[in-house]
């Protein structure tokens, strides 16, 4: 039986979120149609499953703007133009506010959008599409790497030879696990629940953080009188709540969100997920790189996870453009190590700054209850560093690459 040849790619991504058809569109758009990337995922057969939403940062909308994608989300994503956070038992009859954020990192540049996952996928899909990415609707089931590439076999029998191969698969990146890369980290016992929320009155564009005991019950605003929420329980609380018949579902649910915007309805599916800090003990190995959940999960108590891999993808696409432009091996060990030096620290960084912050709310005691709350109305009393919280989470602090200033590469 004759050996089918492989396929010659200059980059393989493993993984089609939001992550790897960022990285798949910024490298054909930066090197051109002589710059050959293919991407496999199963869920290329399936588009349009994924029914949560996400918060886009200021940094990460730059960069999908400079990639072209964003002028077509701009229908299906809402800015979130302030912000108020909130600490109180489930019981208190009110909830006093604490902090309050504007929602602009500039004159009419909000400093995050909401947008349903489904949609913004579908919109990186068609421009790979368009761009002449080689999407393979299957997985990378193998790769043996030697010293110039790496040749993968793919799930429907076909085999790519790339100068590197990107793992953008997720938390349980198998690519990652067959590279013999650890991770390091741990369960918080804890699990988001996640769901729509339809309501009577508009949001106008506000998004709160109710700080409760057993975590945040984040109210997030997406387009037409619509709410994502993010509802952080412990995991065998959740269980209990997701299993709720409709009614008492609702009852649990109005306990949290109030009726400040009037009646309120489900209006999607919910599912619980769990929640945990895991840090690849490396990002890179010979010929590979890892991105997003792949490299790194984060608590979603700062809604910082899609961006952090967003920060992974322009710190990636700009190694790899500027070795290409040289015209140097682009999956080299030094241009990989370029690549780990300048996200490690950032990720390490954020990873300690989310679980500090979950062990701080995310309990019962009444004097952190205390320090807690004496904090955060210092820090509403103090512009210049609600300020810099606010470009923090926007994305604009620290070396930021190039395609998150909303420059191209």
């Amino acid at each position: 039986m004759t050996e089918t040849p492989a396929t010659r790619a200059d980059v393989l991504i493993g993984g089609g979120g939001f992550a790897g058809l960022s990285l798949a569109i910024a490298l054909r758009q930066a090197l051109g149609q002589k710059f050959a990337v293919t991407l496999a995922d199963p869920a290329l057969a399936r588009p349009g499953h994924d029914e949560r939403a996400s918060a886009i940062a200021a940094a990460a909308r730059r960069l999908f703007e400079t990639i072209g994608v964003w002028d077509g989300a701009t229908n299906e994503a809402q800015p979130i133009l302030d912000m108020v956070i909130t600490d109180s038992r489930l019981g208190d009859a009110v909830r006093p506010v604490f902090l309050t954020f504007d929602g602009e990192v500039a004159p009419g540049e909000p400093f995050a959008h909401m947008i349903e996952n489904r949609n913004l996928v579908a919109i990186l899909v068609d421009k790979a599409q368009t761009l002449g990415v080689d999407l393979r609707p299957t997985s990378v089931t193998s790769c043996e790497t030697d010293r110039d590439r790496s040749t993968a076999q793919l799930g429907d029998g076909s085999t790519i030879a790339a100068r590197l191969v990107v793992a953008a698969d997720g938390a349980r990146s198998r690519l990652r696990e067959r590279a013999g890369i650890q991770s390091f980290g741990w369960s918080y016992d804890q699990a988001a629940i996640v769901t729509t929320v339809a309501h009577e009155r508009d949001h106008e564009g506000r998004a709160e953080e109710h700080f409760l005991p057993a975590g945040p019950f984040a109210i997030l605003p997406l387009t037409g009188r619509r709410c994502s929420i993010v509802w952080t329980e412990e995991r065998t609380e959740a269980d209990r709540i997701i299993a709720l018949p409709d009614d008492a579902f609702h009852a649990e649910l109005e306990r949290r969100f109030g009726l400040h915007l009037g009646d309120i309805e489900v209006a999607g599916p919910r599912r619980a997920y769990p929640l945990g800090l895991s840090v690849a003990r490396s990002f890179v190995a010979p010929r590979l790189a890892l991105v997003g959940d792949a490299a790194h999960v984060i608590h979603p108590i700062a809604g910082q996870g899609l961006n952090m891999g967003l920060r992974d993808v322009a710190a990636l696409a700009e190694v790899i453009v500027d070795a290409a432009r040289l015209g140097l091996d682009h999956g080299a060990g030094d241009v990989l190590d370029r690549y780990q030096r300048w996200r490690r620290f950032d990720t390490m960084a954020m990873g300690v700054a989310t679980d500090g912050l979950n062990r701080l709310f995310s309990n019962r005691s009444d004097v952190l209850r205390i320090v807690r709350d004496v904090g955060l109305g210092l820090v509403d009393r103090l512009p210049g560093l609600k300020n810099l919280f606010i470009r923090e989470a926007a994305g604009l602090v620290g070396e930021v690459p190039k395609l998150l200033r909303g420059e191209v590469l």
